[in-house]
């Protein structure tokens, strides 16, 4: 099992896009690349974070070049799946600490803002966006890093990856929504012990408790998530979108609201363009051609 990586490491590797990268304007494009798929992979939008010298640790250029990205992302209609990933050899080490603790020396406050400030919203961009949102986990995933690809809808990972929770190694309680999404995906009891004793989680453990829902070697990660991102961007997305809200109204407990909310949200998918093709295709015998509306 692999530690959690120094963040000083100085070994950069380029990233692999299909497509031209979409223009970001400002000082964080450096930061991450937007890459849309084209051909058979139109509707697919892949974000990949881009400090591979750094672990992918989330700078402040970072982290504001990732929400504006995840927030255009989230309005765009015209993307209907989504993957997350990381350059090198980290998916992402979480917060970057030698800029954090620059910022602790000089204004404490601030630094104290960054959970309210991006974590947060971040969080709530990727798990209430319509579309289904993909995690490539390529290496480390510490920290915010793990809580960003817990958050996701899907996650595959490669056999190299590791995840660590790594707040309680430095004084720190949990954020980025590892309270809530951890113990759903290992159970309350595994999520604990993630936790509080900081053990690495190696993608062969993830897979057999449920934290990644697909296991392939580092050199297939590229291909596997790209065929996951383009099998549901051909499909009927704002069902997907009903999807994932009905799940998480199902996960407050409340049998109550899971039932008015399932009415609620099949009232809608009743009446939607996707319904239909699907019952004529049914009817034809042939698969549908859903237009994600």
């Amino acid at each position: 099992m692999s530690e959690l990586p120094d963040t000083s490491a100085t070994t950069e590797s380029p990233s692999e896009d299909r497509a031209e990268p979409l223009p970001t304007a400002g000082a964080e494009a450096a930061a991450l690349t937007v890459v849309d798929g084209t051909g058979e992979d139109v509707g697919v939008r892949t974000i990949t974070l881009q400090r591979p010298r750094s672990f992918n640790a989330f700078s402040a250029e970072l982290k504001r070049a990732l929400l504006v990205a995840v927030q255009q992302t989230a309005a765009d209609d015209a993307v209907r799946a989504v993957v997350l990933t990381g350059s090198g050899r980290a998916f992402s080490a979480g917060q970057d600490l030698k800029e954090h603790l620059t910022l602790m020396a000089d204004d404490p406050a601030a630094a104290a803002t960054t959970v309210a400030a991006f974590y947060n919203p971040l969080i709530r961009l990727i798990t209430s966006m319509p579309k289904p949102v993909i995690a490539a986990v390529n290496g480390v995933a510490a920290g915010a890093g793990a809580g960003l690809a817990y958050a996701c809808d899907l996650r595959i990972a490669a056999r190299s990856a590791v995840f660590r929770t790594s707040f309680a190694q430095v004084g720190l309680s949990a954020d980025s929504g590892l309270s809530v999404t951890l113990p759903a995906l290992v159970g309350a009891g595994r999520a604990r012990r993630l936790m509080l004793l900081d053990e690495p989680l190696d993608a062969a453990t993830a897979l057999e408790w449920g934290a990644v829902d697909l296991l392939v070697e580092d050199d297939a990660l590229i291909t596997a998530s790209a065929d996951m991102a383009r099998r549901l961007a051909a499909g009927p997305t704002a069902a997907y979108g009903f999807i994932k809200r009905s799940l998480q109204v199902g996960g407050s407990g409340d049998l109550q609201a899971a039932l008015a909310f399932e009415d609620e949200a099949q009232r809608v998918c009743f009446a939607s363009a996707d319904h239909r093709e699907a019952l004529t295709a049914f009817v034809e015998k042939r698969p549908p051609q859903f237009s994600g509306r």
